[in-house]
């Protein structure tokens, strides 16, 4: 679980886990609104190539035939 804290004199206001949050704090009175942040659509780190037809690679794309399966 996260620990809520006020964007502006650091006071813990809770914890838990949020999707979207509004807390005012009872210290200095500022509103904080919270969201939680969304995943990335692509893996980090994963370099970008593409090949000969300007498609990108994917190397699930060409899939082998299993062994002792013919292929068609």
């Amino acid at each position: 679980m996260d620990d809520i804290r006020c964007g502006s004199c650091g006071r813990k206001l809770g914890e838990g886990i949020y999707t979207h949050l509004s807390i005012k704090c009872p210290r200095c009175g500022v509103l904080n609104n919270l969201r939680a942040v969304s995943p990335t659509s692509e893996r980090p780190g994963v370099p970008f190539v593409e090949n000969n037809n300007g498609k990108p690679y994917r190397a699930l794309d060409r899939r082998q035939t299993p062994p002792g399966r013919p292929s068609s």
